[in-house]
């Protein structure tokens, strides 16, 4: 994988190693950013605290982090951050940057915000060393039983479905209104730009819908409700001939 904010990394790692001598790296990922690391371990002779692991595969993830106590996160951008929760459910203290929906993934006790900034990320890495060195941080099965509660599949689906209830109510714009709304909320020239690529798309999807028509897709089986699941098994064939006697779905 990539390696996510290189630039702070490069910052952070030579202040924090020389305040903390018993301080180590240990940093999974890879990219052609790797080289701005592996330049900052020889100019500061850090051979023997930062461990470069380069890509991880997923199975392995579990057995590097429970060898730390804290995790940090130095995304520049990002939607969740998938990384912080598998760091949580390991038991480890998250320090992260402040950016894209990581202040919600999880609560304030299990998580350090900061600024994307090195000032900032070291200030945030130096509170929870010291909540470390006083025994105050959560111990991490008491961290790994409060995460593991909060995205279940069935609790992802609940949410999911939420979503497109909501969405499924609201009304359908005609291109015309999307076009003007994209020209006006995203400035004079990117809402342009998005307003060229949108219609590209809706010829696309004009194009997709002409290539497989409604009519020979098949239509989802209704199976809400608590004994709705889907036990029955069709074969395709069957299921394209009943389409008219399924009820379709949200």
């Amino acid at each position: 994988m990539e390696l996510a904010g290189t630039d702070l990394l490069s910052g952070i790692i030579p202040e924090l190693c020389q305040k903390y001598p018993d301080l180590n790296f240990i940093i999974g990922g890879e990219g052609p950013k790797r080289i701005i690391l592996e330049e900052v371990r020889e100019r500061y002779q850090l051979h023997d605290r930062v461990r470069l692991l380069g890509a991880l595969e997923h199975k392995d993830v579990r057995d590097v982090l429970v060898q730390g106590h804290i995790f940090l996160n130095t995304s520049l951008t990002e939607a969740f951050c998938m990384a912080i929760v598998e760091a949580a459910s390991c038991g480890l203290q998250v320090v992260s940057t402040k950016v894209g929906g990581i202040p919600e993934v999880l609560p304030e006790n299990l998580i350090i915000l900061c600024e994307p900034s090195v000032k900032s990320l070291c200030e945030g890495l130096e509170k929870a060393i010291f909540q470390l060195k006083s025994g105050t941080l959560p111990a991490p099965e008491n961290i790994h039983n409060i995460v593991k509660t909060f995205y279940t599949w069935r609790n992802v689906a609940e949410r999911t479905e939420k979503v497109y209830d909501r969405v499924s109510v609201e009304a359908v714009l005609p291109m015309d209104k999307r076009l003007d709304r994209l020209i006006s909320h995203c400035g004079p020239v990117t809402g342009y730009i998005f307003a060229l690529l949108a219609v590209f798309n809706f010829l696309f999807l004009i194009f997709l819908r002409w290539m497989t028509p409604d009519s020979v897709i098949d239509i989802a089986v209704d199976a809400t409700g608590p004994r709705g699941a889907w036990t029955h098994k069709y074969s395709h064939s069957k299921r394209r001939g009943r389409n008219s006697e399924i009820p379709k779905t949200r």
